[in-house]
Formats: C-alpha cells, sequence, structure tokens
C-alpha cells in the first residue's frame, strides 16, 4: 500500500472520529444543559467523545507522516461530510436536499484535489529558523486579523483556521522527524517546534470559540477553508509538495478546490427548515422539534459547535384556590 493512500485512509478515518465526537458531545449537552464540569467527568458519554477526539487527532497526526500537506488537510473538510448522516440519524430526521449537495460536491471537489496534490510520503521538515520564520509571520497575520475593528467573526474564524493549519504544518515537521526519515531536525529542536504546535493549536482553538459568538455558518466555512490553505502553503512553498501534472495540474487543483469550498459553504450555511430542507418546502419547525436548530443555520454547524437548544419552561405551579365551604386536597 502507498504512502499517500494511507494518509488518505488515515485523514477519513479522523474526520469521522471528529464528526462522532461532535455529534456525541451535541447530544451530551442537549441532554444535560447547564450541566457543570464534575457533572460531565461522572458521564460515560463524555469520556467517549473525548476518546474519539484523542484518537482523531492521533490519526491525524500519523496522516501528516505519511502524506503531503497538500492531501492531508483539505481532507478535514470530510468532518462536516461525515457529520451529515451522523447527525441526522442523532436527531431523528431525514438529510435534506441541500446537505446532500452539498455533500456530493464536497466529495467531488476533493476527489479532484487529490488527483493533482497526491504525492509521496513527505521527506523534507522545515529546519528551526524556517519553523520560527513561518511562526513569526503567523503570529503578524493572525494578531493583524484579531484586532479589533469591524466584521470580527469572519475575521478571527480566518485566524482560526491560519492557526490550526499552521499547527498541523509544524506537527508534519514533528511527526516527520520522530520517524528519522530526515535526520535534518535534532530532538532540541524538534521539542521547540512541538511548543510552536501547541500554541498555534492553542490559539486556533480560542479564536475559532470568538468567531462564533455572532453566528455559524460563515465563520465555519471559513474556519474550514482556512485551515488548508494555509497549510497547503507551507507545503508547496517550503517542503516542496508540489502538484502533478504542472500547469495543467494546478488549473484542475484549483478547480477542485472550487468545488469542495462550495460545498463546504452548503454545508455550514443551509437551513434544515429552508426550501431544501428535510421540512420541505415553506415549512418551519417548531423550537422542541429534534428536526435541528431553527436560528438559520445548518444542523451540522450546530452539532460542530456544541450548540444546544434551551430547554422548555416548566408550567409554574400555582396553588388550587378552594371552594367556598370545602378543604383542598392534598
Amino acid at each position: 500500500m502507498s504512502a499517500a493512500l494511507v494518509a488518505v485512509l488515515l485523514s477519513v478515518l479522523s474526520a469521522v472520529a471528529y464528526a462522532a465526537a461532535a455529534v456525541a458531545q451535541e447530544r451530551l449537552a442537549a441532554r444535560s444543559p447547564g450541566a457543570g464540569v464534575l457533572r460531565l467527568l461522572a458521564r460515560g458519554a463524555w469520556w467517549w467523545a473525548v476518546a474519539l477526539n484523542a484518537g482523531a487527532a492521533l490519526l491525524h497526526v500519523v496522516a501528516l507522516a505519511y502524506g503531503p500537506l497538500t492531501v492531508v488537510q483539505p481532507l478535514g473538510a470530510l468532518t462536516l461530510v461525515a457529520a451529515v448522516p451522523l447527525g441526522a440519524r442523532a436527531a431523528g430526521r431525514r438529510v435534506g436536499g441541500a446537505e446532500w449537495r452539498g455533500t456530493a460536491l464536497t466529495l467531488a471537489g476533493l476527489a479532484v484535489l487529490l488527483a493533482a496534490a497526491s504525492g509521496p510520503a513527505p521527506q523534507r521538515v522545515l529546519s528551526l529558523p524556517e519553523a520560527l520564520l513561518v511562526a513569526g509571520a503567523t503570529a503578524a497575520l493572525v494578531g493583524g486579523l484579531a484586532w479589533p475593528g469591524a466584521r470580527p467573526g469572519l475575521r478571527h474564524a480566518a485566524a482560526s483556521g491560519v492557526a490550526s493549519g499552521i499547527a498541523s504544518a509544524l506537527t508534519q515537521t514533528v511527526a516527520v522527524a520522530a520517524t528519522d526519515r530526515s535526520g535534518t531536525l535534532p530532538s532540541a529542536e524538534a521539542v521547540v517546534v512541538a511548543l510552536l504546535v501547541a500554541a498555534f493549536a492553542t490559539g486556533g482553538l480560542l479564536l475559532s470559540q470568538t468567531a462564533y459568538r455572532d453566528g455559524l455558518g460563515a465563520p465555519l466555512a471559513v474556519v474550514t477553508l482556512a485551515n488548508p490553505v494555509a497549510a497547503a502553503v507551507i507545503g508547496l512553498a517550503l517542503l516542496g509538495q508540489g502538484l502533478r501534472g504542472g500547469a495543467a495540474g494546478v488549473l484542475l487543483a484549483l478547480a477542485g478546490g472550487a468545488l469542495a469550498s462550495w460545498g463546504v459553504v452548503l454545508l455550514t450555511r443551509t437551513a434544515p427548515g429552508g426550501p431544501d430542507g428535510p421540512d420541505g418546502p415553506g415549512r418551519s419547525q417548531s423550537p422542541g422539534s429534534l428536526d435541528g436548530p431553527d436560528d438559520g443555520t445548518h444542523p451540522v454547524a450546530a452539532v460542530l459547535a456544541l450548540r444546544t437548544a434551551p430547554a422548555a419552561p416548566e408550567p409554574a405551579l400555582v396553588p388550587r384556590q378552594a371552594e367556598p365551604g370545602r378543604l383542598t386536597p392534598l
């Protein structure tokens, strides 16, 4: 089995595990609104979601050791694709027409992109000066995007995607160096790069949380798309992970990226109760419906961001008035 195929299989498994973890966490949060950390720690379902997230992260790291960034990172969009049937099954609803179109476009785009980007296992790693240069430039870019101003949601989403993508690019350097295929990065320098990975991964997570404050659709799409773009820039510019077929390969990759981007936008912005949703044309959902949130965001976006609907208020307890001459029963 070729290294590229191993990377693709591991990336697919990682995406499915991430989606399953997100669905499990969303269902747990919906069943236990307002539950504290200590109560969650006592739940087996919470630990199952943590295990899925950890396994998905490990699979992603191993995939980076076998495949170029231009292959592994775009496949992260499969998390949205996998969340469609998993989220629909958990919510007891059917997959809508817009979800099927978004899934088909994303899969078609990724297939075209893989045809142009497939390559051998990565051999080259970033030197420590290169890693520090990348980290400095990324920090400056992320800082500029996170600076207070207009449209903070989209800018923070872009900053989150860039930070996470660079974290994956640096992770590949550590993973490849750990397999002793390059021998060009001493262990002490690898520790420094690993610290940079932790910093950018944490920063990307925090920025994603602030990006979703005013809505999920557009910010989630920006995060999903900015991540592979940032990682691919490092792979193409510094690691020699080129595209096959010359100019034709570049055009093919751009076409595949455009198709996949269109699919991602559909998967993150379509409302379940809209014209193409499972409820059919012109039908709306009740607040307590299991078909998903009725706030205009896609159910996949709600699942991945762990959004929960508030519980219905309990009816007030009103004491019964005693009739004249009669006792009120207890």
